[in-house]
């Protein structure tokens, strides 16, 4: 896709938010949470799993016009509703694309595409988080049946999904080695959501506890090979952290943008706030660190295309992006002033939207360790 297609992807996306989501917004913050018809109206628009096969219903693009998605829902400020596509068009269909059946394929991406199915996620364990190969989730055989007991933590979208890809142990005793994963219909006995998890920001990503109590899976429920769902997760984390990088930068760029126009029209000591030196300084260094995270995404998003971008790279970006985003936005909100601790004005929300950022998709400590290991070789 060239550059003049982006774009006009780009601006149908802003007018779909700003018809559908801008005017709800507030109130969705209010309510810590989204109406599920949501999905469905982003599905009727167009913008679900953009770059799934056009035989699945979908607009058959390259996965920039996904990540492109991103950037404008995160630009906006939305950043709860970004997490949550993120999860259900970038991680889990993708998945699904890459690794299933064609039964399970022309069962669940059509759904995905239209909004009538809702993915999830679930790896993340009350004892096992950035660490999956601590997962402790199981699923036995029995007979043409798998029997799946557990529980998973911190999952986005986990209260209104219809889907759930779960990684459960197969094989105890051998750790990542004996992982698989699942596609798990919501509506099944045993399936239960425990109460949400209030966080401190992204207030419109709904995040749940699930448990699985005997719940029953047919065979045909088992996504890619037996006891190779950790390869499978670790082959998928480059494009999971290059979409957070996305957020990262994108959101980044919103806040600079909200700050620009505030300090322009603020005055303190008979001037505007943009005529001190200390303004003018301060964001000239945020516009610096964000052209240069964004030259980097690019870069990344552009190898990922190709197929070239390599795990290190992409631990590499997500770190580098979202310590930046959490730095310049905080630097932003320095300059509204006590207005900027208010959740009157939304460069607050901007500020507690990007923490967790440095957190889900692999911690900032753990994408060092990604990194070191890519160089020294343990």
């Amino acid at each position: 896709m060239d550059e003049e297609e982006l774009t006009l992807f780009r601006d149908m996306t802003r007018r779909a938010l700003e018809q559908e989501v801008a005017p709800h917004f507030e109130q969705w913050e209010a309510d810590h949470g989204v109406p599920r018809e949501l999905w469905n109206t982003l599905g009727a628009a167009g913008l679900l799993c953009p770059d799934l096969p056009e035989e699945f219903g979908a607009a058959g693009t390259d996965p920039q016009v996904n990540f492109a998605i991103l950037e404008e829902m995160s630009r906006m400020g939305f950043g709860g509703v970004a997490t949550g596509y993120s999860i259900h068009s970038n991680i889990v269909a993708p998945y699904i694309n890459h690794f299933g059946s064609d039964q399970q394929k022309e069962t669940w991406l059509p759904k995905m595409v239209s909004g009538e199915v809702l993915g999830a996620l679930a790896m993340s364990e009350p004892g096992a988080g950035s660490d999956v190969q601590g997962i402790r989730t199981n699923a036995v055989r029995d007979g043409d049946e798998w029997v799946l007991n557990g529980s998973k933590i911190f999952i986005t979208n986990g209260m209104l999904a219809d889907l759930v890809i779960v990684a459960a142990i197969t094989d105890p005793g051998k750790g990542a080695k004996g992982t698989s994963l699942f596609l798990v219909d919501a509506s099944l006995p045993g399936f239960e959501r425990g109460k949400k998890i209030e966080k401190i920001g992204q207030h419109t990503s709904d995040t749940a506890l699930l448990y699985f109590q005997d719940v029953r899976l047919p065979a045909d429920a088992l996504l890619g090979e037996l006891n190779k769902g950790f390869i499978i997760m670790m082959q998928e984390l480059p494009r999971e952290r290059l979409g957070i990088a996305a957020q990262a930068v994108a959101a980044a760029e919103g806040a600079l943008e909200l700050t620009v126009n505030y300090v322009l029209e603020r005055k303190a000591f008979g001037q505007t706030v943009a005529s001190f030196q200390n303004t003018r300084f301060k964001l000239a260094e945020v516009k610096t660190e964000i052209a240069i995270n964004r030259a980097f995404y690019e870069k990344c998003a552009d190898q990922y295309t190709r197929g070239e971008l390599t795990a290190d790279d992409a631990a590499m970006l997500k770190y580098a992006a979202t310590e930046m985003q959490c730095k310049t936005i905080d630097d932003c909100l320095q300059l509204f002033g006590g207005y900027g601790y208010t959740v009157e004005y939304p460069i607050s929300r901007f500020y507690a939207d990007a923490r967790i950022q440095r957190i889900y998709g692999g911690t900032s400590e753990i994408m060092r360790e990604v990194v070191a290991r890519s160089m020294l070789g343990r």
